[in-house]
């Protein structure tokens, strides 16, 4: 029997924005057909939920991230869609061997932008050194540095950023760091479209800090 396809595999904004979630906070189980996702943020699966199609159940389990005791997370079975992931680079047991994905240059900062509320993070403060000096940083992580190491091959040839990488901040976890100039040309690329899929609570974070910036100017 030919397996029925419910989650549709056409590129579009919301579907890369999903497969960035899904590369860094999803998971492939073995048996070819099913897959999790799992995130602290309530906003962020429904998110996720809204971008696939799915009506599946929302469940809450004993949370392995910092700062709160529960996490949330989805499973679901889609053959097609399993094996649309694998055709793109993703696997089973993924986090330490993700590397290059296939993914449409039309749609790559959709998935960034995924990827970035996934598992990144964004801080800012005043630089002591300079009066008025105010830095920011925009952070991509991975517990795979060949991952890291093509999204910064793409960002190099889509927007000329270069960034740098910090693979010492804790064991098993890799950084890609965009400051000030650099991460404000990414940003501006991933938030081109205000209806786009996005955790509101980074972009607000993000969006603050660079009004700040400019006012401060």
């Amino acid at each position: 029997m030919k397996p029925i396809n419910k989650i549709k595999t056409n590129w579009s904004p919301k579907l890369a924005y999903a497969i960035g979630l899904i590369a860094t906070d999803g998971c492939l189980y073995n048996d070819g057909r099913h897959l999790a996702f799992v995130s602290k943020d309530p906003q962020l699966i429904n998110t996720f939920k809204g971008c696939l199609g799915l009506s599946v159940k929302v469940s809450k389990k004993r949370s392995g991230f910092v700062n709160t005791n529960y996490a949330y997370f989805v499973q679901f079975g889609d053959v097609n869609f399993y094996r649309f992931l694998v055709s793109i680079g993703l696997t089973p047991r993924k986090s330490k061997t993700l590397g290059a994905l296939k993914i449409p240059d039309k749609y790559f900062f959709d998935f960034l932008r995924g990827s970035f509320d996934g598992d990144g993070t964004f801080y800012a403060y005043w630089d002591k050194r300079w009066a008025s000096s105010y830095m920011y940083y925009l952070v991509f992580v991975s517990a795979s540095f060949e991952h890291l190491k093509w999204i910064r091959q793409k960002l190099r040839l889509l927007l000329k950023v270069k960034g740098h990488f910090n693979l010492s901040l804790r064991v098993g976890a890799c950084q890609l760091k965009y400051a000030k100039s650099e991460a404000q040309k990414v940003i501006t690329k991933m938030y081109k479209s205000p209806n786009a899929p996005r955790l509101e609570r980074k972009y607000k974070k993000v969006y603050t800090s660079l009004v700040l910036d400019r006012n401060n100017r």
